[in-house]
């Protein structure tokens, strides 16, 4: 068997990826009777930079939610949580910015610029 020098994603997950989805692993079972373990995931960083953090924190996510689930704790990873609020006002502020905009002023419902209150 010859190992490939290069991993080629869309050889290999397609086919596991329907399989995971067939299986139901990424559907939470839900018990009654058991305690759930959550993890919230943040959203896509905003000013765009990843870092070796980002992967160690997802890596350690992703380890934890499949040891509870091997472990028949229900657990669900979910999406979509912003846990990096300043950076994210940061980086809507230099767009605002670049439009002559910035966060303390509203448009009211005829498109004129007020104060906000």
């Amino acid at each position: 068997m010859e190992i490939n020098k290069n991993y080629e994603p869309q050889k290999i997950e397609k086919k596991w990826y329907k399989h995971w989805i067939i299986k139901g692993y990424f559907t939470p079972k839900i018990d009654k009777d058991k305690k759930p373990f959550t993890v919230l995931i943040p959203p896509p960083n905003v000013t765009n930079i990843l870092h070796m953090g980002h992967v160690l924190n997802n890596t350690l996510q992703d380890v934890m939610i499949r040891y509870k689930r091997m472990t028949g704790i229900p657990a669900l990873w979910l999406p979509g949580v912003d846990h990096a609020g300043i950076a994210t006002q940061n980086m809507v502020e230099k767009e605002l910015a670049k439009e002559g905009k910035t966060r303390h002023e509203n448009v009211s419902g005829n498109g004129r610029k007020k104060k906000a209150v």
